[in-house]
């Protein structure tokens, strides 16, 4: 899209007002179709830093993420993004990774959208 939707602009910002709010959310990107729950970007960024703070090669990298996300916005800016957790990529009969992952997504590339957390059984 190349205008925002100014729906899921203010799904997210309502994520974002609160730190223990979280939604259930489906949207495809470029041809990908990721579900999983909105975070707000501060819980996103924080755990992110834990994960990559563990590991040898990636620990460096734990600051980048561990910095404050308001940080040069102004009070009040609509958000550009997405911060999911506990996210797959669907493909085919599964998601990727199972046990779901953390995904950054900016709104304006959201082709289509549907609030909820699709899943696959294999019957």
């Amino acid at each position: 899209m190349s205008n925002p939707d100014e729906l899921l602009v203010a799904i997210s910002a309502a994520v974002e007002s609160e730190p223990s709010n979280q939604m259930s959310l489906t949207v495809v990107v470029g041809g990908a179709v990721i579900t999983g729950r909105l975070a707000p970007e501060a819980v996103w960024r924080e755990r992110v830093a834990e994960v990559l703070k563990d590991s040898d090669r990636l620990g460096p990298f734990s600051e980048i993420f561990a910095s404050d996300p308001r940080q040069g916005r102004t009070v009040g800016e609509a958000p550009t993004h997405l911060h999911f957790h506990l996210a797959r990529i669907l493909q085919g009969n599964l998601g990727i990774p199972e046990a779901g992952g953390m995904y950054r997504v900016a709104i304006k590339d959201v082709g289509a959208w549907t609030v909820g957390d699709f899943s696959y059984f294999d019957r």
